[in-house]
């Protein structure tokens, strides 16, 4: 995977990718890029406003995409399932898990959960398993769940997975990245177990110049903060385009490997995509079964389809 870049994207014609939270930053690099390669993109993204105007772009900066807008609040599920819903039988080649938050002031999803592990991790997990049978559907099926190095900052706590005890901002957002990687462990466990022909892989953009860090600090009015965080965007952090390659690596390249983690080749920060370093908490087969069976409990979403690994 030396030096590899978007022009390496095998051809994905007569294939359809979901990317959540396309609309900007990296979910909008990888929708545009698919679509270059000939994929069928939804846009699965919160803001109508928002999600057209990025369908419009890849319109304009891909003449020949195939790209749609599709309504999709994670902090919802009644959202969630109906974005499956619409779905109907519809094969499904490639599901992009890209949305998240990070470091927001406390709060809560519209069904109760804290707002970063509602949205990163428990949004996803419901959305998933909804379009499994979509996804068995097809010849290849790939599922890439965009996590972040900073999960390396707390592991899980499966008896406060709300925060409900205690909320730091950080911590919460590293435990629902902890999540997103306990989950793609787990994911790809169920199924070799089931035999499925599903790759479950996750991939992290490095420090990527997105309006994921400023959000935040912009919701609290902290002006000085705000700029502070534009200025290491600017004079540190990768563009979005660079930051977007090991999600595409992940839902491309033929050699990605079940539960395989993979970000940016030089410190996890910059560059061509590679295999990436992940804290050893988050290959526990315990902690993911333990994780799951919450997750399906709090969502209401089971699995059929895919058994527990023994």
């Amino acid at each position: 995977m030396s030096g590899w870049n978007a022009s390496d994207i095998p051809d994905q014609s007569g294939r359809t990718a979901v990317v959540t939270g396309a609309n900007s930053g990296i979910g909008y690099v990888t929708a545009r890029e698919l679509a270059r390669a000939g994929a069928r993109v939804v846009l699965a993204c919160r803001s109508e406003r928002r999600g057209t105007e990025a369908r419009d772009r890849i319109r304009t900066e891909v003449p020949h995409a195939d790209a749609e807008f599709a309504p999709l609040d994670l902090g919802d599920l009644t959202s969630v399932r109906d974005f499956a819903a619409a779905r109907g039988g519809q094969a499904l080649d490639l599901l992009v898990n890209n949305a998240g938050v990070m470091a927001l002031p406390y709060g809560r999803t519209a069904d109760g959960f804290e707002r970063q592990f509602g949205v990163n991790h428990l949004g996803h997990f419901a959305l998933t398993g909804l379009l499994l049978p979509n996804l068995l559907e097809a010849s290849a099926p790939r599922v890439v769940t965009v996590a972040s190095g900073l999960h390396a900052l707390a592991n899980l706590d499966i008896g406060d997975l709300n925060s409900e005890r205690q909320y730091r901002r950080w911590v919460a957002y590293a435990r629902s990245k902890t999540a997103n990687l306990l989950y793609v462990h787990e994911l790809a466990r169920r199924a070799a177990a089931t035999g499925a022909d599903l790759i479950a892989a996750a991939a992290h953009p490095g420090y990527a110049a997105t309006s994921l860090q400023t959000r935040g600090v912009r919701m609290e009015g902290r002006k000085a903060a705000e700029r502070f965080v534009e200025v290491g965007n600017r004079f540190f952090a990768q563009p979005a385009d660079q930051g977007a390659l090991p999600t595409l690596y992940a839902a491309t390249a033929p050699d990605v490997r079940p539960d395989g983690f993979y970000g940016p080749r030089f410190l996890m920060w910059r560059g061509a995509p590679a295999g990436s370093w992940r804290a050893p908490w988050t290959l526990n087969d315990a902690a993911g079964e333990r994780l799951w069976a919450a997750s399906e409990q709090l969502t209401g979403v089971a699995y059929g389809a895919l058994k527990a690994a023994g």
